[in-house]
């Protein structure tokens, strides 16, 4: 547990006592816990957008339906257990373990007779190294006709005077809309009171769809995260905009052995022939060919596969990159930006951890405290207000959120080296000094050692305006903290 943690785990064992508010004590004590599990992170999107597919391929395994079940209008929670069990919590009583079986597609669970606006979330416990870091919630699509289910999703991310119960979230689009800004807004660092980059990470959820499946449309989509990963609205909103074909993500994580011979029958073929074969969904599925593969069993790679994930399958296999389904299946998860999202997901979110659920324990703290305003509670609003001013991980959340809003006025290269500084691609030392991933730790310290040099002058110049001294003085200590790791390491 580190240091951060702990002061917050006291500071609300602290309340819990303090408070003698039966429900207020139970709401902190279960925040406690919090503390100890693996981060939240919500998957949010509009319909369609492909939150369920994107669940599967991070967590290896067909569990969330990806078809318009009941299921899918519920909020449900992903998280390791010991065992299988699938729980659900209504609104109003006690949960209920609820039968459940697997079939190819995905869990299949017996909803009891209720309006799925009667239930608050399930939960599905599975044994799972993915999820042993991670607890991922699978939401309702945002933008429904069904207002209803619209509401549940947004009221569950972004509640109305009350801390969000997720601690990050991704954001899947398949193009910047309007809407999309919009939630992404909504769903903002409380503790910064302004939208926040630090705990959202936008994704092109089905970049393949941008290049109409030609082989380059992962190229084609990865230029057009790039500009929005730029442009001023997103870059108040989210740390970084990632390209994904989601389909072949969740298909390579799930490669079975008899798809694999499919695609070496079409990889085998003339082609010409597999370039016409390949020039429509129509073509393909119900086209005569005198392949040995069926018109069932191409509508089932196109299922599986889509017309891009086939094409970048047979590519693979001819160019002889593959020569097994767990190469093929590797290649893959590179080629649908998979392995990029998890590398982020590592850097960005479990990295900073610690940080992130503190941040959400401190909100729901501030949140009970609100309510007892007056009752022997400032000792307890003081300590909060120390820990939030004092911490200097909170400091680097709020700058960094600060620089992407636009509110820290330094030149343009000092903010790119600054945002580098703070962890924006990764909090790992190399990655804040910009430097490669076996520089020694002794040039690591020479690095941050001049990089503490030049935000240490800045800090002191007087002819600097507060704001960009103040975010001086907040980098100077991050040096400070590099430079210490990185003598203790060497």
């Amino acid at each position: 547990m580190s240091s951060l943690t702990q002061q917050v785990s006291s500071l609300l064992g602290d309340a819990t006592i303090a408070l003698g508010d039966a429900e207020g004590a139970a709401v902190l004590e279960q925040t406690r816990r919090r503390l100890a599990e693996p981060l939240r992170v919500a998957i949010a999107g509009k319909v369609k957008a492909g939150k369920s597919t994107l669940l599967n391929a991070l967590v290896g395994e067909r569990l969330a339906p990806t078809d318009a079940r009941e299921c899918t209008k519920i909020v449900t929670w992903y998280r390791d257990g010991s065992t299988y069990r699938v729980t659900m919590h209504p609104d109003a009583g006690d949960p209920a373990q609820l039968q459940f079986r697997r079939d190819d597609h995905a869990l299949e669970i017996q909803l009891p007779v209720l309006d799925h606006s009667q239930i608050e979330r399930l939960e599905v416990e599975w044994p799972s190294s993915a999820l042993r870091t991670m607890t991922l919630i699978d939401t309702p699509g945002i933008d429904s006709i069904n207002t209803d289910i619209s509401a549940r999703t947004e009221g569950f991310l972004t509640p109305n005077d009350e801390p969000t119960s997720t601690d990050a979230v991704l954001y899947l689009m398949r193009h910047l809309h309007e809407s999309d800004v919009r939630f992404l807004e909504s769903f903002h660092d409380q503790v910064a009171s302004q939208p926040s980059a630090v705990n959202s990470i936008g994704v092109l959820s089905r970049a393949d769809e941008i290049g109409v499946g030609r082989l380059d449309a992962m190229g084609s989509a990865r230029r057009i995260a790039a500009r929005y990963t730029a442009d001023s609205k997103v870059r108040k909103l989210c740390q970084t905009v990632l390209p994904m074909s989601g389909l072949l993500a969740e298909t390579a994580t799930t490669l079975r052995q008899s798809e694999f011979g499919l695609l070496e029958v079409l990889a085998s073929a003339d082609r010409a022939d597999l370039d016409e074969l390949l020039l429509s969904v129509d073509r393909f599925g119900d086209a005569e060919t005198d392949l040995a593969i069926t018109s069932h069993e191409r509508h089932e790679l196109l299922d599986r596969f889509g017309l891009f994930g086939i094409r970048v399958s047979c590519a693979l296999l001819r160019q002889h990159s593959a020569s097994s389904s767990s190469e093929l299946a590797g290649l893959l998860v590179e080629r649908s930006g998979l392995a990029l999202l998890r590398e982020t997901l590592k850097t960005h979110f479990s990295a900073r951890g610690d940080v992130l659920r503190a941040r959400s324990a401190l909100l729901t703290l501030e949140s009970v405290l609100a309510k007892h305003s007056g009752a022997g509670t400032d000792a307890l609003e003081t300590e909060l207000e120390r820990i939030m001013a004092s911490t200097h991980e909170f400091a680097e959340v709020r700058l960094l959120g600060a620089i992407r809003a636009a509110h820290v006025n330094l030149p343009g290269s000092d903010l790119t080296r600054a945002e580098l500084l703070l962890g924006v691609s990764g909090t790992l030392a190399h990655q804040r000094l910009g430097a490669e991933s076996d520089t020694s730790a002794r040039e690591l310290a020479a690095l941050a050692t001049e990089q503490h040099s030049y935000w240490h002058s800045l800090a002191e110049n007087p002819l600097m305006a507060r704001d960009a001294a103040e975010a001086a003085r907040v980098l100077t200590r991050s040096c400070e903290g590099l430079i210490a790791a990185a003598h203790a390491a060497s």
